[in-house]
């Protein structure tokens, strides 16, 4: 299976439709989005295009092909607007025998970890920074040889990030701008 994911597109219309159309040249079974859909939340300038009215009929186009979590900027009335299920705090999928805990990252991150087993891969958004770090020993007892995966965000990026996602399979992972440049890759 072939998933993208991406994170935080904070109601910019313009950068949403870029995501979409990202979504469609990669052919990906289904894409994963981390949270923080519609509200651009007090902490964030205005993305560019923000237009949450225009998104909400872009995302639901796609609602047979969306996984979502619930992001800190996520609330009940964006979920009585969006056709696919967002209130989630975090779903799990397996690559092979590798478990994927993806969340927004606001309750359950690298400081707060969830249950997980050697191997396992956290995986969530919020940070709006994208990441590829194996958990250091000593951390956690519970996390030792596990992955942290971060997409970054799709309209907000901090720390000079590019705007973007991140595809996944089995057996790899790829940072892509949202033109679709690959700008890393790591192998499981």
């Amino acid at each position: 299976m072939k998933i993208m994911i991406a994170s935080d597109i904070h109601g910019s219309a313009f950068h949403c439709r870029k995501m979409l159309d990202a979504f469609e040249q990669e052919q990906a079974d289904r894409l994963l989005l981390l949270g923080d859909l519609l509200y651009h939340g007090p902490r964030n300038d205005l993305p560019d295009g923000y237009a949450p009215k225009k998104v909400i009929p872009m995302l639901n186009a796609q609602k047979g092909r969306i996984l979502c979590v619930r992001g800190n900027c996520d609330t009940e009335v964006d979920q009585m607007v969006l056709d696919f299920p967002i209130m989630a705090e975090y779903c799990i999928l397996w690559l092979g025998s590798r478990m994927v805990f993806a969340t927004h990252g606001h309750h359950f991150n690298t400081a707060s970890l969830p249950s997980l087993q050697p191997g396992d891969i956290l995986l969530h958004g919020h940070t709006h920074i994208p990441a590829w770090e194996p958990f250091r020993a000593g951390q956690s007892s519970e996390a030792e040889n596990c992955l942290y995966l971060n997409p970054g965000s799709v309209s907000i990026p901090k720390e000079n990030s590019p705007k973007g996602y991140m595809m996944l399979t089995e057996t790899a992972a790829e940072w892509k701008t949202l033109e679709g440049e690959a700008y890393h890759r790591i192998v499981f």
